[in-house]
């Protein structure tokens, strides 16, 4: 879905870091504060730190090895912590050559440009998206979405081997890979061209490798679908139903889906359908007992009269009633999560300018909230 780019590099100047927070905004069983195991002790899945690790093949690689370590201590499931661990078996990726029309900023592989008319493909600008691109995308770091997963191990989604996984508007590839090398089959949904563009050859989707160590009794698979879900039937039925756990990361935000007041269209999320056939939709795709884990990050809101920003309404789009409605029951609902998102902040240096300084005060310019919802089990 709509989101704002990030920077290339994850540590910002001073002067660019509220736009970089933005866009890392690209029965209730609520998560406990996260700990270590017994007596300091990380459990089974943990990153080992006394023995000495081989270096990784690319800087790009070894920068997320070097975040899943400085994130280790946030991980207290072992789940989040194979999640990190499974960073070492990632594989570089060479650069890519996509196209871009930099009017409609519309992107296409290098197959989809040689489909469209000549006089359409002298229109694209060549654009090459290195490892970085393929990893970080233009929305931060994939091991982000170490909070919403502590939430579905919290809430019953204690191991991904064999679940099947539904990611409403992913972002990129990274985390997806790292779920499916845990032995999880994980479809992306997402209608953005670059992404689409970025991620068209073949040994992105599919079978992954299990990642180096892990034991699981299930291969895992990638499967990407770049569409309005469930707007097209043709997404539907790519996307298909069964699935144990659906995550939408800074994307289900009232603030984007239904603005309090008229925003730019380009901020502007359209589901295409009514709440009702959405919910509905969501209900359907989840196996009986299974979640919908809605994790959102958002800046401060700006103050003064007439001042408003789409991205800082991280409440639900939907109300409690309408969940309800559908058949889907509420186990959380629009729930702070600042102190656990801002230890996570501080790891991955969001506070940080280009220098390696403090540029911010993550206490009061990053906050987080979630809603849970589960299809009941009849």
């Amino acid at each position: 879905m709509l989101r704002i780019a990030i920077p290339a590099c994850g540590m910002v100047s001073a002067t660019r870091l509220a736009v970089a927070l933005m866009t890392m905004l690209a029965g209730c069983a609520i998560a406990p504060s996260p700990s270590s195991g017994p007596g300091g002790q990380a459990s089974s899945g943990s990153i080992s730190r006394g023995t000495p690790r081989e270096p990784a093949a690319t800087p790009v690689l070894q920068r997320l090895a070097d975040e899943a370590e400085a994130l280790q201590a946030l991980a207290q499931s072992p789940l989040t912590r194979r999640f990190l661990e499974a960073t070492r078996a990632l594989p570089p990726v060479s650069p890519r050559i996509v196209y871009v029309n930099e009017v409609t900023r519309e992107y296409f592989s290098p197959a989809a440009k040689s489909a469209l008319p000549a006089a359409t493909q002298k229109k694209l600008a060549e654009v090459q998206l290195d490892e970085y691109r393929y990893y970080f995308t233009k929305y931060g770091s994939p091991l982000a979405y170490l909070r919403p997963l502590e939430l579905a191990a919290a809430n019953g989604i204690g191991d991904v081997a064999g679940k099947r996984i539904l990611d409403f508007g992913y972002g990129g590839i990274g985390h997806l890979r790292l779920l499916a090398s845990l032995g999880a089959h994980v479809t992306g949904i997402d209608p953005d061209s670059y992404l689409q563009a970025l991620y068209s050859v073949g040994r992105d989707q599919g079978a992954v490798p299990p990642a180096t160590g892990m034991r699981r009794g299930h291969p895992g698979t990638i499967t990407l679908a770049h569409g309005q879900w469930p707007k097209d039937p043709k997404m539907a039925e790519r996307v298909g139903q069964g699935y144990d756990l659906m995550l939408a990361k800074n994307t289900l935000k009232k603030g984007y889906i239904k603005p309090e007041r008229k925003i730019d269209k380009r901020q502007q999320i359209d589901l295409g359908v009514s709440d009702e056939i959405f919910l509905k939709a969501i209900h359907n795709t989840l196996n009986p007992g299974g979640k919908l884990i809605i994790y959102n990050l958002y800046p401060k809101a700006p103050q003064g009269k007439g001042a408003y920003n789409p991205q800082a309404d991280a409440r639900s789009p939907h109300t409690r009633e309408q969940y309800e409605k559908a058949g889907l029951q509420v186990l959380a609902f629009n729930v702070d999560d600042h102190v656990m998102a801002r230890d996570m902040g501080r790891a991955l240096k969001w506070d940080r300018n280009d220098n390696g300084g403090i540029a911010s005060d993550l206490d009061t310019s990053l906050y987080a909230m979630f809603t849970i919802v589960a299809r009941p089990v009849r």
